[in-house]
């Protein structure tokens, strides 16, 4: 699809593959082009679910520092909206989504997997955010998806420090939630994503977003876009289909069509 990302699909599976050796350093060209991989797995419906893969040594070990290094506030200004349009059009991708970690995920690459619904990782994997130790802090969602995920507290412990984190604390703490051999990790996370791929689309979709808008509201407004979608899935054919089976033939026997 991309010079630098590539979308295969298979049995309703998309994977986005970061293709940038050695270290998928996330340039703006892989930014941008990862912007239009996250549309395109959004707007195919033959797509049901999605992992995002570095490739076996490495899944990305930050943003191209050497892009950054010489620009002004002006210019970052522009340089960090571009980058939250394209981890946001990863986060908002309303299929399952799943991150399939193997080596380093570092900073702009930790921040990518954050923006997955699963995370699942090999055991030589390693995590953090390391901006703290250029001077800067992460600008890609670390601050805000990494609380809401782990808590602030362990949040900012990583964020202040820097530190990097290996697979087996990763998993104790939230940051994964699974830890599999190196050489399984993809497989893993495909086997994940494939058994979304059955279920009804429309009702996954409406999942997706009331949790995740929910996050950011207080309780009441919170349940009203619940509310919301719950009503609007009634005009759904997946709506019929599953509740006709549950009648006629009792719970998990329901064969969705994702309408």
């Amino acid at each position: 699809m991309g010079e630098l990302v590539d979308v295969q699909v298979t049995d309703g599976v998309a994977t986005i593959r970061l293709n940038r050796p050695p270290m998928n350093a996330i340039s703006t060209q892989m930014q941008g082009e990862l912007r239009a991989a996250a549309a395109t797995v959004t707007a195919t419906p033959d797509i049901r679910a999605v992992v995002v893969y570095g490739g076996e040594k490495t899944f990305a070990a930050g943003a191209d520092v050497k892009e950054m290094a010489d620009k002004n506030y002006p210019e970052m200004v522009l340089v960090s909206q571009a980058m939250h349009a394209s981890f946001s059009a990863v986060a908002t991708i309303p299929k399952p989504v799943v991150a399939a970690i193997t080596g380093y995920a570092l900073g702009g690459g930790l921040e990518l997997t954050l923006c997955a619904d699963f995370r699942v990782c090999g055991e030589s994997a390693t995590f953090g955010l390391p901006e703290m130790l250029l001077g800067i802090i992460p600008g890609a969602g670390g601050t805000q998806r990494l609380p809401r995920l782990i808590g602030p507290a362990r949040a900012k412990n990583l964020i202040y420090t820097g530190r990097h984190v290996g697979a087996e604390e990763a998993l104790r703490i939230g940051l994964v939630d699974r830890v599999v051999a190196d050489g399984e990790v993809y497989d893993a996370a495909t086997r994940l994503a494939a058994g979304f791929c059955a279920g009804p689309a429309q009702a996954l979709r409406a999942a997706k977003q009331a949790i995740d808008t929910g996050l950011g509201l207080d309780l009441d407004a919170g349940l009203e876009i619940e509310r919301a979608h719950f009503s609007a899935l009634f005009g759904t054919e997946d709506q019929k289909l599953g509740m006709r089976s549950f009648v006629e033939n009792g719970p998990g026997k329901a064969r969705f069509v994702g309408r």
